[in-house]
Parts: structure tokens; C-alpha cells; sequence
């Protein structure tokens, strides 16, 4: 294959990326924008493996057999709700990745460059190490904490933002070093060193954060992948990993950026520690100060259903465990026959991965437009009969609004408490992921059904039917 063909080939696949970004924006678009995905991963490996490709063919099959068979089988058995973590452990392999490359492309440099082609390239070795390392160990850590393997609380060390600054300025040293030193055939110990360096910095600040900012978490280390992908494509000069980096890079950001904002978070904020950090006393509420409950039936629930002209659904991360999402569907289709308007709020930060809820219910087969984001919906909430609250806590819970001194003050929250008649789903009165109690559950027209989201709804629906 002429080099010409290959760089069409890339071209192409670069477009199909951009239209696979493109697709993912909407739930209604989303499937299409995997096909393009799809599509544009193909061309890129065709085009690599026989055009680019001159030796090693076998290990290069067996790679791609084992690989693609992992991915598989990881595709087919790994549950809706362990997504995130899959997610994180992904990141983590492409920060792996970058590692790998980096120190093989290190040990077998090109002996013709010299002079300043030398140190650019030396520096875009550095980089992409760096990035890959944090990436690598941040995305461990983001995966043990999203499997509940570890506790969601941020761990503050004292003088953490002196440690993160000393990281800093230990590894822009090191690059100043490993540079000369690479100039006259050293630096491996230098590249290991800044390698521990940024190990021990992707653990710091992932396990500084707290559970609450989880979702921008993965959308940023989503991000670093990209620009470890990046960084790997200037060091072997492969204009496509160049592309998809920076594509896969900017998009991370830009996402991060709207889940910081959808939080009233700032970026700096988040990673230097999470939701719950501060201390505060309205971080658990005092008993005294809680009041009383009202529990409920399941009956009492599709009763309040069957009375209500508007039903407003919020899913939280309690629905995705409990698998609930089907039965929630046959509901919705149940109240819509009654002529009941129902429509889904979506809170940005819902769940445990950027989409966590649009995912669920577009696996369900909800009708996409009866989904709403929260800036869509939130004014609607006085004229809402019911709102149906499964299992989420953080992101109805009006502290955010009342409590000034609240871990999650000014973050914003779907109003749900303005409405007619609120019903909790929740196993127990425990926090969510934040810590932070909610003074939701307490309210005079908040009612609540315990036990498990599916079994529960499971009575609602057979209620509904009788």
C-alpha cells in the first residue's frame, strides 16, 4: 500500500472520528456516532497494518486476536453499571500504553536526529511518558474507587497542594535533565525516576478527590489519555495519533469543563479535593435537626401515579445498581396509556460516569424525548403532581440551596421539592456518594419508599396493572 493510500486512509479515519464525536453529543444521534467510530478504528488499523507495517506480522496478529478478544468478551459480560469502572480501567490502558512506547521509542531512538530535532524529540518522549504515567495509576485508582474497592472519601494529606507543587517542579527539573543527559546516550535512569514521579502524582490526586466529582474525574482523565495519544503520535510522527489525541484530548476537557459547571465547580477546585472535604457540620445532619419521615407502600405509590397529570422521573445511580431501568419503562408506558405527561430529569453529574442515565435509559428504550437535562426542566417543577426519585441523593438534594456552609453549596439540583408530592427510592436513609445528608427526605411532601429500587417498582407496576 503507497504511502498516498495510507494517508487517505487517515484523513478519512480523522473525519470519522469527528462525526463519531459529532454523533455521541445526542442520545438520538449516539448509535450512528458509534458506527463512525466503529468505522473510522477500522480504516486507522487497516491502514497502519499494511501500509505502515513491515515486519512482526505474527506478533502483531496474536496482539490483535488477544486484544480484540479481551475487548469482547469485556463488551458482552461487564454489566451496565460497572461502565465507569470500566471506563477508568480503560484510561488506564492507554496510559499504559503510552508508557510502553514511550521508554521502546527511548531505547531504540533514531540515531539521525541530532541537534535541536534531537531535544524536541527527547521532550515529546518526556511528555508522553509523564502524561501516560498519571493517566495510568489515576485511572487505578479511579477504577478501585468507582467498584466501591476503596471509600469515595477524598484523602487530604497535610500540605497536599505542596506535595502536588514539589511533583511539579521535581519533574520539569528531571526533563531538564534527562534532555542533556539523552544528548550524550543516558537518561534511563531519569526517565524512571520522572516515570515513579508521576505515578505517585496520578495517585495523589485522583484519591484527593471525593465521590461526588467522580464523573468529572473520568471525563478528565479521559483527556489525559488524549493527550498521551497525542504526545505518542509527535514521538513516532504519526500524523493520525496526532489527530484522534487531540481530538480525544480537547473533547475531554471541554466535557470536564461542563461537568465542573454543572457542579459550580471549578476545575482546580476539583482536583486539588473533592465534595465533603471541608469539614463542615452540615456535611451529616444532626438527628435532632432531621425531623420526621413519611414511608409508603408501593400501592400508596401507583396510586399517587395514577392521580397525577404531570410525572417528573429522576434516576440516580441507585437505579442503575438495582437494574431497574426496564421496569421504569414498562411504568412510563403504563402512566403515558393513562394520558399522564411523564418526562425524565437528567442531572450532568448523575451516576458515576459523564451520560451514566441517558445510557440506562436509552438501553431501556425510553423514548428520547421525553429525556430533559436539568437546565431544560428545572422551572417545571411547581407544576409537576410527582416526582419519582430512584435512588439518587446528591443531585436533589436542596442543601446545595439552603445550607450556605454545605460541602455542595451553590451546586446546582433538580428542584424536585417544589413540586406537589416528592417519593424517595432508597434501600436506606444513608448518604450518597457526597456524604452530605439530605433535608429532601424530611420535607412535608416527601414521601418514602425503601427496599430495593427493582423490587419496589416491580410492586409499583403490578399495582399499576390492577
Amino acid at each position: 500500500m503507497s504511502q498516498g493510500i495510507v494517508t487517505a486512509a487517515y484523513i478519512g479515519a480523522s473525519i470519522m472520528f469527528i462525526l463519531a464525536l459529532g454523533g455521541l453529543s445526542k442520545p438520538d444521534t449516539s448509535r450512528r456516532g458509534n458506527f463512525f467510530g466503529i468505522l473510522g478504528m477500522t480504516s486507522a488499523l487497516s491502514a497502519t497494518v499494511i501500509g505502515i507495517v513491515s515486519n512482526n506480522f505474527f506478533i502483531l496478529s496474536v496482539g490483535i486476536i488477544i486484544g480484540g478478544t479481551i475487548g469482547l468478551v469485556l463488551a458482552k459480560k461487564v454489566k451496565m453499571t460497572q461502565m465507569p469502572e470500566l471506563v477508568a480501567i480503560l484510561h488506564s490502558l492507554v496510559g499504559f500504553a503510552a508508557v510502553l512506547v514511550g521508554f521502546a521509542n527511548f531505547l531504540d531512538h533514531d540515531p539521525t536526529l541530532i541537534g535541536a530535532d534531537r531535544t524536541i524529540h527527547d521532550i515529546e518522549t518526556y511528555l508522553g511518558i509523564l502524561i501516560g504515567a498519571l493517566t495510568f495509576s489515576g485511572s487505578i485508582v479511579a477504577f478501585l474507587k468507582l467498584s466501591g474497592k476503596i471509600g469515595g472519601k477524598p484523602l487530604l494529606l497535610p500540605g497536599r497542594h505542596w506535595l502536588n507543587l514539589a511533583l511539579l517542579v521535581g519533574a520539569l527539573i528531571l526533563c531538564a535533565g534527562f534532555v542533556g543527559q539523552s544528548a550524550t546516550g543516558g537518561g534511563t535512569a531519569t526517565l524512571v525516576l520522572m516515570t515513579i514521579i508521576a505515578l505517585v502524582f496520578g495517585v495523589h490526586m485522583v484519591m484527593a478527590i471525593g465521590g461526588a466529582d467522580m464523573p468529572v474525574v473520568i471525563s478528565m482523565l479521559n483527556s489525559y489519555s488524549g493527550w498521551a495519544a497525542a504526545a505518542t503520535g509527535f514521538m513516532l510522527n504519526n500524523d493520525l495519533l496526532i489527530v484522534v489525541g487531540a481530538l480525544v484530548g480537547s473533547s475531554g476537557a471541554i466535557l470536564s469543563y461542563i461537568m465542573c459547571r454543572a457542579m459550580n465547580r471549578k476545575f482546580i477546585s476539583v482536583i486539588a479535593g473533592g465534595f465533603g472535604s471541608s469539614g463542615s457540620k452540615s456535611a451529616t445532619a444532626d438527628e435532632g435537626e432531621a425531623g420526621d419521615i413519611v414511608s409508603v407502600e408501593s400501592a400508596e405509590v401507583a396510586e399517587l401515579l395514577l392521580k397525577a397529570r404531570e410525572v417528573m422521573i429522576i434516576p440516580g445511580y441507585g437505579m442503575a445498581v438495582a437494574q431497574a431501568q426496564h421496569t421504569v419503562h414498562e411504568i412510563t408506558k403504563k402512566l403515558r396509556a393513562e394520558k399522564i405527561n411523564v418526562r425524565f430529569g437528567i442531572h450532568p453529574v448523575a451516576g458515576r460516569m459523564p451520560g451514566h442515565m441517558n445510557v440506562l435509559l436509552a438501553e431501556a428504550k425510553v423514548p428520547y424525548d421525553i429525556v430533559f437535562e436539568l437546565d431544560e426542566i428545572n422551572d417545571d417543577f411547581p407544576d409537576v403532581d410527582v416526582s419519582l426519585i430512584i435512588g439518587a441523593n446528591d443531585i436533589v438534594n436542596p442543601a446545595a440551596q439552603e445550607v450556605p456552609d454545605s460541602p455542595i453549596a451553590g451546586m446546582p439540583v433538580l428542584e424536585c421539592w417544589k413540586g406537589r408530592t416528592t417519593v424517595v427510592l432508597k434501600r436506606s436513609m444513608a448518604t450518597g456518594y457526597a456524604g452530605v445528608s439530605n433535608p429532601l427526605f424530611y420535607k412535608e411532601n416527601t414521601r418514602m419508599l425503601f427496599g430495593d429500587a427493582r423490587e419496589s417498582l416491580d410492586n409499583v407496576l403490578k399495582n399499576l396493572d390492577s
